[in-house]
């Protein structure tokens, strides 16, 4: 129960988002009325059919692809493992994969489960992040081999909010004839995207990062790049991914896209600023505090703060008394006491990445909302600290 704020202060966008009342309005007919089969040769089925390819024309349109690129899953995860798997049956005969250390679960389990696979006898090359969490493209460049069949680095962290070369990196990977995948769950709507001018293979995205509802993703595949199904079944997405479309949430992804291009601006200039100002007030208001991730090149929404000598899910139930949601940096779940891969990898001490929180921010959010947890913040560490057998300030 919240003490003094009865008003949800929502700053966990990064793990999901509010579906934007557009996109609702746009998905409620094929909930309703419109419930045909999008490959049924009827009318009825026939018109479904079309809103289905008129939200891949928007969705391409953000991306700067064209639309028979455009596969649609069912989240970021699904399309990442598509991709990456993809790869390693097209070129059988390579048994590489290059990836780095901060991945996404989605990535970083996937890559782990090749490598203990019988008879196959893979090897990912994980690249090493300095302590803001960035790669360094020498070490990048020396992972390359003839045996890679594949590169897969995400766009922007979801921790950090760390955006990474992957445009320089794609087009590294094609000289040596590497196919290159980007997950960009995080990156998608909040920074321009114009994949028709990059060499990025495959790209992944998930609808509800963008205000659009969980369960529908997608899977970005370049013209002329080889494929090879995940899921395999009827004629759906031109072969590429069986199953009967999710109509409507397809229909609210392409809704939600078209959004994001309106918002692009209002994402790095009003979002950001709320952000700047955030983050600001907490290092300065909370001593032995310190940021996690690159000063500038990260998404604009985003800030990983870590507060010294306290535990990140302690911060998060007091936070959450005052109706205040965000994330913490680390895993310490199940009696797991280890912090995030992500800050291990940043080699953050291991005083501050236990007491790491992120809070990331969408067009939603408001100036009061700011103050709200610049208020709250302060005592909330202080009381916690007092009861830390680590702090040894007053």
């Amino acid at each position: 129960m919240a003490e003094t704020n009865d008003k949800i202060v929502y700053m966990d966008n990064n793990a999901t988002t509010k579906v934007a009342p557009e996109v609702v309005d746009a998905m409620l007919p094929y909930l309703k009325e419109l419930y045909g089969n999008p490959s049924s040769m009827h009318t009825f089925g026939g018109q479904v059919g079309q809103a289905v390819v008129e939200a891949r024309s928007k969705i391409a349109d953000l991306l700067g692809a064209q639309p028979e690129e455009i596969t649609f899953t069912s989240c970021g995860t699904e399309s990442d493992s598509t991709a990456i798997l993809s790869a390693l049956r097209t070129f059988p005969e390579k048994r590489h994969v290059v990836t780095t250390r901060v991945e996404h679960p989605a990535v970083k389990s996937l890559c782990e489960n090749l490598e203990t696979l019988t008879g196959h006898k893979y090897k990912v090359t994980r690249l090493k992040v300095d302590e803001e969490g960035m790669v360094d493209m020498a070490e990048y460049e020396a992972a390359l081999t003839d045996d890679t069949a594949i590169v897969s680095v995400m766009w922007a962290n979801n921790e950090t909010g760390n955006i990474y070369p992957v445009e320089k990196m794609a087009t590294m990977a094609r000289a040596r004839g590497i196919l290159f995948h980007t997950d960009a769950v995080q990156a998608v709507g909040k920074i321009p995207i114009n994949l028709k001018e990059l060499d990025i293979d495959f790209l992944s995205l998930s609808g509800h990062k963008l205000h659009a509802p969980k369960g529908i993703g997608v899977l970005y595949v370049k013209r002329g790049t080889l494929f090879v199904p995940f899921l395999t079944g009827g004629h759906q997405e031109s072969g590429r991914r069986g199953g009967t479309e999710n109509v409507a949430s397809i229909v609210g992804l392409g809704r939600a896209c078209e959004l994001a291009a309106e918002k692009m601006d209002e994402e790095n200039t009003k979002v950001k600023k709320l952000r700047d100002r955030l983050e600001k007030e907490l290092l300065s208001r909370i001593p032995n505090s310190r940021l996690n991730g690159h000063k500038t090149a990260r998404l604009p929404n985003t800030t990983n703060i870590s507060f010294e000598y306290v535990e990140g899910e302690a911060i998060l139930l007091h936070m959450n008394r005052y109706n205040i949601c965000a994330s913490s940096g680390s895993a310490c779940t199940s009696g797991s006491l280890e912090p995030s891969h992500v800050l291990r990898a940043m080699g953050v001490p291991f005083t501050a990445a236990h007491g790491s929180i992120r809070f990331s921010l969408s067009i939603y959010n408001t100036d009061e909302e700011v103050d709200y947890i610049v208020e709250k913040m302060p005592a909330i560490i202080e009381s916690l600290r007092k009861m830390s057998p680590f702090w040894k300030g007053n």
